[in-house]
């Protein structure tokens, strides 16, 4: 028979001894009237007086919303999701259209309400909207993270297109962070998105950087990912940290709990030669590879769930189709975290997220 997932509310107001119920049916509605046959005491809870289900609740089946007269099969689950607007201190903390919009992040038991609350609530830094931004930018905006900020100086060009998929032609010319912020919000107008117009250094990133609770790497040289590290040590915040080159890219996650920073493993940039040997090409779809990469960590962070790539760097090799992962230390003489990890008993950087969960540099 179907099994029917009610949520936490009604267990209750009805006085339920559990969540979930076998309810015999053909149909979501009949599933849910078969129910509350067996369970007189939540008719009143989900059916009108015309038995058909109340609209305030929204019906998922195996993560798509559901109407009363979809079909379903003994081994289908059948959800039943509140929707409530944000602020009103109901349990679930999501609107009506968030909860339709999200329905497969609800279905997921590690991500479910709470989680999604957490994606909505969490402000999170992308600096850089180019290759690695625009696959950062959209895929936070489609999963709901609450405040976006895009940090990037630099105008569309239309050489950018051919991995820059946040832009399109007609924002040849535009300001990135402006043209990156439509695309975002066309895509999903219940997100804010913060554009910040300048370019990362020292002086300006420690203010920038406190604002938000994590920071993703999508820049594409020295100065700025050490500025980036160097604050986030400061503000207590985790750095997500990918980069990419020809075929190839890199993620990791830094400053987090007692992870490294990026000075562990960098302690500085390479000599200009080298770097100017690098190949200044890159395969369009790379960027998109390593920026998925990264947002799952974040994610990851936000939610307090699974294992993040803290002291880890995944190396992937496009040509190969090849990830190879590499351990990484903290290197206990670090000039930017080892005085830090001394003055404090608990684990840092990262706390206020962390606890709800050298190879060759390349260039951005």
């Amino acid at each position: 028979m179907p099994r029917v997932i009610l949520p936490e509310v009604l267990k209750r107001v009805a006085a339920l001894d559990s969540l979930q119920f076998e309810a015999e049916g053909l149909t979501v509605g009949g599933s849910i009237r078969g129910l509350c046959l067996a369970t007189p005491r939540l008719e009143r809870h989900l059916l009108h007086p015309n038995r058909t289900i109340k609209e305030h609740f929204i019906v998922s089946v195996a993560g798509r919303q559901a109407r009363d007269d979809t079909p379903v099969a003994p081994e289908d689950v059948i959800e039943l999701l509140l929707a409530t607007a944000g602020g009103s201190g109901a349990p679930c903390g999501l609107t009506v259209s968030e909860v339709s919009r999200y329905a497969r992040h609800l279905s997921l038991p590690q991500i479910g309400r709470e989680g999604q609350v957490k994606l909505k609530e969490a402000r999170v830094l992308v600096v850089g909207t180019g290759g690695l931004g625009s696959p950062i930018s959209l895929y936070l905006a489609a999963a709901g993270v609450g405040t976006i900020g895009l940090v990037d100086f630099d105008v569309v060009d239309e050489s950018n297109l051919q991995r820059q998929v946040v832009h399109g032609a007609a924002a040849v010319g535009m300001p990135k962070v402006e043209s990156a912020r439509r695309r975002l919000l066309d895509l999903n107008g219940l997100v804010r998105v913060v554009p910040h117009a300048l370019r990362l250094t020292d002086e300006n990133a420690i203010d920038l950087v406190g604002q938000y609770d994590v920071a993703v790497d999508g820049t594409d040289n020295y100065a700025a990912r050490y500025a980036l590290n160097d604050a986030c040590l400061r503000a207590g915040v985790p750095y997500v940290y990918g980069s990419i080159g020809a075929f190839h890219g890199q993620v990791s996650v830094f400053n987090l709990a007692d992870g490294p920073c990026y000075r562990c493993v960098h302690p500085e940039a390479p000599p200009q030669d080298l770097v100017s040997e690098l190949h200044p090409g890159v395969l369009g779809v790379v960027p998109g590879v390593v920026g998925a990469l990264e947002v799952t960590e974040v994610m990851k962070i936000i939610l307090g769930v699974g294992a993040p790539l803290s002291g880890r760097l995944l190396q992937f090799d496009a040509l190969a189709m090849r990830f190879r992962e590499l351990a990484l230390r903290v290197d206990a003489s670090c000039p930017a975290c080892s005085s830090r990890r001394a003055e404090r008993s608990n684990p840092l950087p990262g706390a206020r997220l962390a606890g709800a969960a050298s190879a060759a540099h390349l260039a951005g």
